[in-house]
């Protein structure tokens, strides 16, 4: 599957079960931070966007497994990686102004969503490159 062959060159050396079981747990921690926000205004909008955006990277990567070509794929794995960045944005928007009330939550998950995001980021270009490589 082109999935392997994206994530084989990773750090981590992750499988793409395992890839997908990190993006799913990171899921779940963007729910619980979500669900543990203060009830404002403020916060209720970034909760909101912080779900759609956070949880949206598991999903997409579900639909990329089943890509209906390599060009596809690649588009699917950028979603991911736009949401991922679109994640962390709202992550550090919620830790600096205190929207919170688990900062070790809000941390690891921007950790997690950093590391995700370096590892779309090289999935991206490998899976271009491997493209290109396949045109000539």
């Amino acid at each position: 599957m082109i999935c392997e062959e994206e994530t084989r060159n990773q750090s981590k050396r992750m499988n793409k079960h395992d890839l997908e079981e990190r993006l799913i747990n990171f899921a779940v921690l963007i729910v619980e931070i979500s669900k543990t926000m203060f009830d404002t205004k403020e916060s209720n909008h970034l909760a909101g966007q912080l779900l759609r955006s956070g949880t949206s990277p598991a999903l997409n990567y579900g639909e990329a497994q089943s890509g209906e070509s390599r060009r596809d794929f690649i588009h699917k794995i950028k979603i991911v990686l736009k949401e991922l960045r679109e994640t962390n944005i709202c992550l550090k928007i919620i830790f600096r102004t205190k929207l919170y009330k688990s900062e070790d939550k809000i941390i690891l998950a921007l950790n997690e969503s950093n590391e995700l995001i370096s590892i779309f980021v090289k999935s991206v270009e490998t899976a271009q490159k491997n493209s290109q490589n396949n045109k000539l």
